[in-house]
């Protein structure tokens, strides 16, 4: 068996962990520059907010029903989704973390009673971080995630749903839209209805031959799962990087080179630390920018030009030297700029990256300097070093206007304990 652990509203709940006087009150979480709802706790969905709302049309739900508002606290959440990962390894012998708040947690070999070593999962999670979560139990991922999703869906399973009874488990495939299954995404789930299949168990029992020709070969593996076959194994080590993309909408619209240029360094040097985060070098560099699309009264201006270094690379100096080379051939002066970002491509690996007939007249592919800067952020925060390229002062930066504290990653946001004697 395996059991697909997904955490409760997982931002909404990060945020409740440190304050707990939010527990049972509305609460949702917004996207970058405090603009969209993307997490919603369990009291705000019930009265109907959409994800994926914009804060501005629903204000006046906001203020009538007192829901409080936070802006996205990434370091936070990505810290507790570490020490969610962490909690479960001793659990089982293999984890797999799928996303931020959710982890395929294998049961194989386990000679344990299932649905007790689930409860078992659910009250350490919950124990060792106040993190509430759900556990699906399914001989394949694809039917882990489709309990997962029945565990949610009604109290009286208090967190806790299993498929391994193949009878059970036509009744409760029979209850799951084909939509909210794993791998059918809204293109598929429209030509499906249209097929009149709008159940799991319908895709389940659907024409092997069909599938594979309305839906590739993803399609017939999904199918295969639901039939309790195993075509998706373990990903211990995820797959390298394509190609890595830094960007950020402003806080507030840019119209200095200079901003520009802090903007562009910042995400150059994030992307380099990425990079070498996963051995790589980049072979090419590409740079844009763009103004607001949704302001049709301002003058619109957008574009990107890619930049090769002289030899495949991951040193922060070399990609934000190039990335700058690019802006300045790119920007315009007179528009308002509320984008830009870094991607890099042609990515190869660090040690097999190929080298420049005049190699050792350049720089070193990689410092000493680079490993050690990256050494200390990782040890102080991001940003505790940085090239002077990327500036300190930032008034553009992202908007986030009801931010928590970062409570478990910055010294000087630390949760503070009063003892009385």
């Amino acid at each position: 068996m395996i059991a697909l652990v997904d955490c409760n509203n997982f931002y909404c709940s990060c945020e409740r962990v440190f304050q707990p006087e939010l527990a049972g009150r509305p609460l949702v979480v917004l996207s970058n520059n405090d603009g969209c709802i993307v997490a919603r706790s369990n009291e705000v969905k019930a009265m109907g907010i959409a994800m994926g709302s914009p804060l501005f049309k629903v204000r006046d739900l906001v203020r009538r029903h007192q829901i409080v508002v936070r802006s996205s606290n990434y370091s936070l959440y990505g810290d507790m989704s570490q020490r969610v990962m962490r909690t479960l390894e001793p659990l089982s012998p293999i984890v797999e973390a799928y996303s931020i708040d959710e982890a395929f947690v294998y049961l194989d070999g386990l000679k344990v009673d299932i649905m007790e070593h689930a409860r078992l999962l659910r009250r350490t999670v919950l124990q060792h971080t106040g993190i509430p979560v759900s556990v699906g139990i399914g001989p394949t991922k694809t039917l882990a995630k489709a309990a997962s999703k029945l565990a949610k869906s009604d109290p009286r399973h208090e967190g806790i749903f299993s498929v391994a009874d193949p009878a059970a488990r036509d009744v409760a495939l029979e209850r799951l839209a084909v939509k909210d299954v794993w791998g059918v995404g809204p293109r598929y789930a429209r030509m499906l209805a249209r097929e009149g299949i709008v159940t799991a168990r319908a895709l389940r029992d659907a024409d092997l031959a069909w599938v594979r020709q309305k839906m590739t070969i993803g399609g017939m593996r999904t199918v295969l799962e639901l039939r309790g076959q195993r075509c998706f194994h373990a990903e211990m080590e995820p797959p390298p990087s394509q190609q890595i993309v830094r960007s950020r909408s402003f806080g507030r619209a840019v119209e200095s080179l200079e901003d520009l240029e802090q903007a562009v360094a910042m995400h150059a040097s994030r992307a380099a630390e990425k990079l070498r985060g996963q051995h790589l070098a980049a072979g090419l560099a590409s740079v844009f920018i763009a103004t607001n699309r949704f302001k049709s009264d301002s003058p619109q201006y957008g574009n990107s030009i890619t930049v090769k270094p002289a030899i495949p690379t991951d040193a922060t100096n070399t990609l934000i030297a190039c990335t700058l080379r690019g802006l300045r051939r790119i920007y315009r002066p007179g528009y308002a700029y509320k984008k830009a970002g870094v991607m890099l491509m042609d990515l190869t690996s660090a040690t097999d990256a190929p080298q420049s007939l005049f190699a050792e007249l350049q720089s070193p592919q990689s410092s000493s300097l680079d490993p050690t800067l990256d050494a200390v952020n990782r040890r102080f925060g991001p940003n505790t070093l940085r090239y002077a390229a990327v500036g300190f002062e930032h008034p553009w930066a992202m908007r986030r206007q009801f931010c928590s504290p970062r409570y478990t990653t910055c010294w000087n946001e630390l949760p503070a304990v009063k003892v009385r004697v």
